[in-house]
């Protein structure tokens, strides 16, 4: 089966598809950007195009759209079975004019990735229209919560695949948790409300001296969260690591016994999936998503919109928190490792195109 994934090819998300699909397709790649130096093992370099565009998620991608004639030649002398356009109201777009206007012959499987479904069909009519021609097309979506997917039934997707965005291996358990550490990793930027982040890690250490919060990742947002945690209640408690490398990460995961994600949007995020695989008790926003990962109070914390937790609210979960992060551990290598989701969604799609010849 000959595939071509369609996205921005210098993501490690892309990359972690392509990891995933490459022993399972023939793999194609077409990149809006140009191609981390991980493809080089994936797929030679005469099965992949680049773009060297310059997409923004949020919109006024003009300049994709500039491309199409280029991708339609190159697709239609790559005959692939199906396309795979992951970030439906741009790289998905992109396949749907390729196949409806452009006469390539192929199937569409689209995966959604959070704000193309939860966000951008709210922003006005136009955008909402383009999302559901871009869902009608395709033949197979992929979700990675329940609740994206029926958001996507909803705006007229037709078949959903719904599984997390997930590990592609269980780590090793921890061999030390730090009872006080917290840690946060997503992007310092006004959607992932780090600064709220910081407010609830401040509430906790208020009678917690102990406690302290490494803060992982970059964004437009970090000088002004710097300033905030030298203020006197927080001064000497956080540390700015920056970006970070899959090691590196990984390290802090295993070290930290808590978790802070508090977005005012998401799906299921695959950051919040790595630190319940290595043993980390989520402290997380109320949103639906977040709810299919964590009962609150059970094995982890759901803080409701404007709430602060505080130390006695974590207590009952640091009493058994070798236990509760055995269980999500546990949780993820049953429900949420990666390979095993894309073997179901490779098998889908050799169904879908073996009844598609039938």
């Amino acid at each position: 089966m000959r595939l071509v994934l369609i996205g921005d090819g210098q993501s490690p998300h892309l990359l972690k598809w392509a990891r995933a699909l490459a022993p399972r397709v023939e793999l194609w790649a077409v990149s809006s950007r140009g191609f981390d130096a991980g493809f080089d093992a994936l797929v030679p370099p005469e099965r992949r195009l680049a773009l060297g565009t310059t997409p923004r998620f949020e919109g006024g991608n003009a300049g994709l759209l500039r491309a199409l004639p280029t991708v339609v030649r190159w697709l239609k002398a790559a005959q692939p079975d199906w396309l795979a356009p992951h970030y439906l109201t741009s790289h998905g777009t992109l396949a749907w004019l390729a196949v409806c206007f452009g006469g390539v012959k192929a199937r569409i499987a689209g995966s959604a990735w959070g704000s193309d479904i939860l966000l951008t069909p709210q922003k006005n009519a136009g955008m909402r229209w383009l999302t559901r021609r871009v869902l009608r097309a395709c033949a197979l979506t992929t979700s990675d919560s329940r609740h994206m997917a029926e958001r996507m039934r909803a705006l007229g997707a037709r078949e959903v695949m719904t599984f997390p965005f997930g590990l592609e291996a269980l780590p090793p358990w921890p061999e030390h948790k730090d009872d006080a550490l917290f840690f946060a990793n997503r992007a310092l930027e006004a959607l992932y409300r780090p600064e709220r982040v910081l407010e609830a890690f401040a509430a906790i250490a208020q009678d917690w001296p102990e406690a302290r919060l490494v803060v992982a990742h970059d964004g437009a947002l970090r000088p002004a969260l710097e300033a905030r945690a030298a203020q006197p209640d927080l001064a000497g408690k956080v540390q700015f690591v920056g970006r970070l490398d899959a090691a590196t990460q990984a390290g802090w995961y295993a070290r930290a016994r808590w978790y802070l994600s508090l977005p005012a949007s998401d799906s299921v995020s695959v950051s919040v999936l790595e630190a319940m695989g290595h043993g980390c008790i989520p402290i997380l926003s109320d949103l639906p998503a977040n709810r299919e990962l964590v009962d609150d109070g059970r094995n982890g914390v759901i803080l409701a919109e404007g709430e602060l937790p505080t130390r006695a609210r974590l207590a009952p979960l640091a009493a058994h928190a070798d236990a509760v992060g055995a269980d999500l551990q546990e949780w993820v290598g049953l429900h949420a490792l990666f390979p095993d989701s894309v073997q179901a969604y490779v098998q889908r799609l050799e169904q879908l195109g073996a009844a598609g010849h039938a």
